[in-house]
């Protein structure tokens, strides 16, 4: 499931079929951060943790999520996980992929030409986790629609948190969950080993244990974020 450079993929891609390429994304000046993992593994709480941080440094971190983050992601998002519904693979996968689009190009691409720090909760990565691991979606076929809704932005760290599935769907209320939550165990223990994998495929995917008390799991990943970017996650104060 190693997932090559998407801007040059993209080059390659567009020159075989003569598509028109999408305009560059820019990321410069801005840092893109993404937090994966499985259900209930705690991403909300340490994307919180982080931003509160930042802010306790003066600056001013965008959160977001995808899908979601924008008015159309936040539909498609509600259909996407709509536990009455019964949707194909291939209809999921299109459906992430049309708030991705969306997300880029409305959030994600101008914070970054602004020069913000931006943490979302979810990214591409769960494409290839969910729809590939979970649903059997050949990676090559998610790739290259990937890169066509995305134009070649790719964050500069993923934080993969890597928890125990059983104990991570067990923090949700199984009258709440949404469709994929619903799922059975063996789909989200598929998905979680396609994080794993994923993580040993690519240097820019980092795996977190999120076993521990979550002031331990926050210390690791704000040391891993240190050590990527010291001129932006400068050691904690106090």
């Amino acid at each position: 499931m190693k997932r090559r450079s998407l801007i040059s993929e993209w080059s390659i891609t567009t020159t075989i079929t003569g598509a028109p390429s999408s305009p560059e994304l820019p990321n410069a000046g801005g840092l893109f951060i993404v937090f994966e993992g499985v259900e209930g593994v705690g991403k909300t709480t340490q994307i919180e943790r982080v931003a509160a941080a930042l802010r306790e440094r003066g600056m001013d971190p965008l959160v977001t999520r995808e899908p979601g983050g924008t008015a159309a992601g936040e539909a498609i998002r509600a259909v996407a996980l709509d536990r009455s519904l019964i949707l194909d693979p291939v209809a999921e996968l299109l459906l992430m992929l049309a708030a991705r689009a969306v997300f880029v190009r409305e959030v994600v691409g101008p914070a970054l030409e602004a020069g913000r720090v931006v943490l979302s909760d979810r990214y591409d990565l769960s494409s290839f986790a969910y729809q590939g691991g979970g649903r059997g979606i050949p990676s090559s076929k998610i790739q290259l629609l990937n890169e066509l809704a995305t134009g070649g932005l790719r964050p500069h760290l993923y934080v993969v948190l890597d928890g125990d599935v059983e104990t991570s769907l067990g923090r949700r209320e199984k009258a709440a969950a949404d469709r994929i939550e619903r799922e059975d165990l063996a789909f989200h223990r598929r998905v979680g080993e396609a994080y794993r994998q994923l993580a040993a495929d690519d240097r820019d995917v980092a795996l977190v244990d999120a076993r521990g008390e979550i002031e331990a799991v926050f210390g690791a990943i704000w040391g891993l974020l240190l050590g990527r970017f010291p001129e932006t996650f400068e050691p904690r104060m106090g």
